[in-house]
């Protein structure tokens, strides 16, 4: 279902016509600004889609290497069509991630991970392709107690009968409880604005 939806909206997700993808823009900054409290060279966005993220971070500094990965073939159609020197764009499963040990100093996930159906698997693929000390920044979705009942017994299913393949939000808690058993540390974990949640941890 997430393939289907995102194959539609691949040739609108940077456009004013965007909807409720726009969104996504409001996690660029906080990205960004963890970004910059250290340095790094290899990068993987999960859940890349057209690459709007990649292609800001590509245009502050060129020399990193950087790598989109998402599930969708058409988004990463979309995104190789910029031509973006020194970026790879990968289709594949965020659950699995399909790179060597150690690969990365950062993996960035914005706004995609409530589409995955097996949400530790990711937790494990990240702490694998990390390097030592490495980050994962991660924004998506969350909301107090009642309001998280609400979206993912109400709003999601709902949101599915039109096509939308959102599968779950989480909890501080359980985001934490994903992070300890996959061997992660936690350097932040906050409940943000718009039902944002932010995190930052560590291998």
């Amino acid at each position: 279902m997430t393939i289907k939806e995102f194959t539609k909206a691949a040739d609108v997700y940077e456009s004013d016509q965007a909807g409720i993808y726009e969104i996504c823009k409001d996690d660029y900054p906080y990205i960004a600004a963890e970004l910059d409290k250290e340095e790094y060279h290899d990068l993987l966005d999960c859940g890349c889609g057209t690459g709007p993220m990649i292609s800001l971070l590509h245009k502050m500094d060129s020399k990193k290497h950087y790598t989109g990965l998402d599930i969708t073939p058409r988004m990463i159609e979309v995104a190789k069509a910029k031509n973006l020197s020194g970026v790879d764009w990968v289709v594949g499963d965020c659950e699995d991630l399909p790179f060597e040990e150690n690969s990365f100093d950062v993996i960035i996930c914005s706004n995609s991970f409530h589409h995955y159906p097996n949400p530790q698997n990711f937790f494990y693929s990240v702490k694998r392709v990390l390097r030592p000390n490495g980050r994962l920044i991660l924004q998506d979705y969350t909301a107090p107690s009642i309001v998280l009942w609400f979206m993912n017994h109400t709003e999601m299913p709902i949101s599915n009968l039109f096509g939308h393949g959102d599968v779950k939000a989480y909890s501080l808690n359980e985001i934490k409880a994903f992070c300890e058993k996959a061997g992660l540390s936690i350097d932040n974990l906050e409940a943000c604005k718009k039902f944002r949640m932010h995190l930052v941890a560590r291998k």
